[in-house]
């Protein structure tokens, strides 16, 4: 969760001509399934595979937003500082998890990820829904560890079986002092 202070501002009102105060607050942001679900429910289009533009970036901080009660006014306060500290949030891989990615001979897949699909790999692996809250990075970390963890083992190939077989041989040699 990250909370961002937005400082009280003056901002004018078109329909009454005037100016009004906008009262800041602190609110509390979360990067979950859950804000993703709402924004492409909204916005009809993939969340994790589009360019944004600054209405479609400020909708998805709306519905990032659990704080309740939250003027909708407060996000036109929002600070070029305080947006990029969302993004650096929304980016962040929040575990301490890594892969190895320097897999070769594997091809890049090109499925389009939507909130339904990482809904589906949940139920797929049996991830309780209560993860849905959690940060998307560290529940995106969890299914691929799911995916890792339930694949078959690789087999060796003969070669790597018949040198695998030479070592211990030549081990066994050496230990026991024989030549046969």
């Amino acid at each position: 969760m990250l909370q961002i202070t937005i400082p009280s501002f003056e901002m004018f009102d078109e329909k009454t001509s005037t100016f009004c105060e906008v009262k800041g607050k602190t609110i509390a942001l979360e990067h979950s399934l859950i804000s993703i679900s709402k924004w492409e429910a909204k916005w009809n289009k993939p969340f994790l595979s589009s360019q944004k533009t600054p209405e479609q970036l400020l909708d998805y901080i709306k519905f990032m937003t659990i704080t309740t009660g939250v003027d909708p006014m407060l996000y036109e306060g929002l600070t070029q500082t305080a947006i990029q500290d969302i993004l650096d949030y929304i980016n962040s891989s929040q575990t301490a998890t890594w892969f190895n990615t320097n897999e070769t001979g594997k091809k890049k897949n090109s499925t389009v990820v939507t909130s339904e699909l990482i809904y589906y790999w949940m139920v797929s692996y049996q991830i309780p829904f209560e993860c849905q809250k959690w940060h998307l990075n560290r529940l995106i970390t969890l299914i691929k560890i799911c995916d890792i963890k339930n694949k078959p083992s690789k087999k060796m190939s003969k070669r790597e079986i018949l040198s695998n077989n030479a070592k211990l041989n030549a081990a066994r040699r050496a230990k026991l002092k024989t030549k046969g």
